[in-house]
């Protein structure tokens, strides 16, 4: 087989380097096409003022036996464990997430937290039925509307860019799974011995370099088992003949022929260059959308800014999301630098205003943000500021997005040897752990006719593996 895959994120990456092991045995030869200058996706690591950071924080943790065994084979012992430490600003306040009881009853006071607790009640007595088909439903039904508004609206619309009431349940049922109230004030007394849910882990592993030095890793190892790699290098569409792969044309009209395609760019830009694809489902393909990232990186003359790894921002008032200290990950980032360098992020639309804004427009904004929360003294003067700005970052999961979504997955499925895989390439709003496993699935499929279904990985896919976690001695089988 000759082979191409689009994309050198985790998914293409995985994928591509666990082919490569089969380069002269099942396969004559693997071709790598990424569109940017480095590979990694929304995972990689860069340098700035002589400090390592990632784009935006970027953490691992999974239970999947398979995932967890690559991660550490690609890692090895480069990494140490990290104690998260999240909260959530609002209303000029703190909190600590996952939530810490008397940290919320102070900060909240007695009479809101009762408040919510009775905002609460009805829906856990069955009084009340909310429509669970939204997020604003699903996750009022299981939280009450009053936390509904002070944890989870604010941020949500400024990351999606749509009230909550037009985004779809599924980005709850995804992030937020089986968490409730209940189990989250269990967890706030520490009085539950049950398996902590998934978003409230305490400890993650991170490498020495970053997260980007996996991929970088991956890229090496790939290309010592024969791989060719090409950056900087963007495909403009994938030629489909007969409902069959034949390769792949770039944007400088370069063709490529191949017997499979692995895709992991944007899946609207890739499904509506099928010359093939019937005019219904082209309607249906522009009606996905992704939102941008900003990301706004400031270098502040201090080592102590605040304790966190990540802050998110729920308040009406600021238009940043969330803001990162990488000064509080691992050592090995800043060395013997005296600084911390915080990331804001902020998103949008290609038609908002703040896309279209320059590097010194966000840097100011940025500062004047980061001085609005008190994080920082008004009167510290931060001097450097850095923009990268990162297209299609999230695939937005507008209400009833999967009716648009399935006959355009059902359409890609009746072409065998094309196989959309990752964040972009899938539309899942997926983590770095359920990118890799797709891009495992994607060669087990390819090289063994497995027949996994690589859709449903990070909805209802199950590896029906022993679970595992990553500790710092390696992995560790969970009860």
């Amino acid at each position: 087989m000759h082979i191409i895959v689009i994309g050198a994120g985790p998914a293409g990456l995985t994928a591509a380097y666990q082919l490569s092991k089969n380069l002269g045995i099942k396969i004559q030869s693997i071709k790598l096409f990424e569109a940017s200058e480095r590979v990694g996706g929304m995972s990689a690591s860069l340098n700035l003022w002589n400090q390592t950071v990632d784009l935006g924080p970027h953490r691992f943790f999974s239970n999947d036996k398979k995932v967890n065994e690559f991660w550490l084979e690609i890692v090895g012992n480069e990494y140490d464990m990290i104690n998260r430490l999240t909260r959530i600003y609002y209303n000029g306040k703190f909190f600590y997430y996952p939530l810490k009881a008397f940290n919320a009853l102070f900060n909240l006071g007695i009479l809101e937290a009762f408040q919510c607790f009775f905002s609460y009640l009805p829906n856990k007595l069955g009084l009340t039925q909310n429509n669970e088909d939204t997020f604003e439903g699903w996750v009022t039904q299981r939280f009450g509307k009053r936390l509904f508004n002070i944890f989870f609206k604010t941020y949500t619309e400024k990351l999606w860019g749509i009230p909550c009431s037009e985004l779809d349940a599924d980005f709850a049922a995804q992030r937020i799974k089986k968490l409730s109230l209940s189990e989250a004030i269990l967890n706030a007394f520490n009085i539950t011995n049950k398996k902590k849910h998934k978003t409230l882990v305490d400890e993650f592993a991170y490498p020495f370099k970053g997260t980007g030095s996996v991929y970088e890793k991956l890229k090496s190892l790939y290309q010592e088992n024969g791989g060719q790699i090409f950056l900087n290098s963007p495909v403009k569409k994938v030629i489909v003949e007969n409902q069959n792969v034949k390769g792949i044309q770039l944007e400088n009209g370069e063709v490529h022929l191949s017997d499979v395609v692995i895709s992991s760019m944007p899946l609207s830009i890739m499904a509506q260059h099928l010359e093939q694809i019937p005019q219904n489902l082209l309607t249906k393909v522009k009606q996905l959308k992704y939102r941008n990232t900003i990301l706004i990186y400031l270098n502040v003359p201090s080592e102590n800014v605040f304790p966190d790894q990540w802050i998110y921002i729920h308040d009406e008032r600021l238009q940043t999301g969330r803001i990162t200290n990488f000064r509080n990950w691992l050592p090995s980032l800043y060395g013997e630098e005296k600084s911390s360098i915080l990331a804001l992020e902020y998103w949008c639309y290609d038609q908002d205003k703040i896309w279209k804004q320059n590097e010194n427009e966000l840097i100011d904004l940025a500062k004047k943000e980061l001085c609005l929360t008190g994080l920082v003294d008004k009167n510290i003067n931060i001097q450097e500021g850095k923009v990268i700005k990162l297209k299609n970052s999230y695939p937005v999961y507008f209400r009833n997005y999967k009716e648009v979504l399935e006959p355009i997955q059902e359409y890609l499925k009746s072409i065998p040897n094309l196989y959309p895989i990752g964040r972009y390439g899938a539309y899942k709003y997926n983590n770095q752990d359920h990118s890799i496993l797709m891009g495992l699935l994607a060669t087990e499929n390819i090289l063994e006719n497995a027949n996994h279904d690589l859709w449903s990985v990070n909805t209802d896919y199950e590896t029906y593996q022993e679970k595992t976690v990553i500790t710092k001695t390696g992995l560790k089988m969970e009860d």
